[in-house]
């Protein structure tokens, strides 16, 4: 998959409305956008506008990490 991030500062903080980058794959097919924020992260597919995809919160997705590769269960949208 590529990768775009459309701004880029090193030291950047985040503000209220986080940082997006736009997800392509291997072939250059627009897969859509992740939205990372100060406390919630949101995968949006396709054309899927921001504020209407999957969210998670940031601390849950740390959680999954953190125990990734045991065979956990996987994150669950927040409503």
């Amino acid at each position: 998959m590529k990768v775009d991030v459309s701004k880029f500062d090193v030291g950047l903080q985040l503000g209220n409305n986080g940082i997006t980058f736009a997800v392509y794959e291997n072939d250059g097919t627009y897969a859509g956008k992740l939205r990372v924020g100060k406390a919630t992260i949101e995968w949006c597919s396709g054309k899927t506008k921001i504020g209407n995809g999957h969210k998670f919160e940031l601390s849950e997705l740390v959680a999954y990490l953190g125990k990734a590769g045991g065979g956990k269960k996987a994150l669950k949208p927040k409503k």
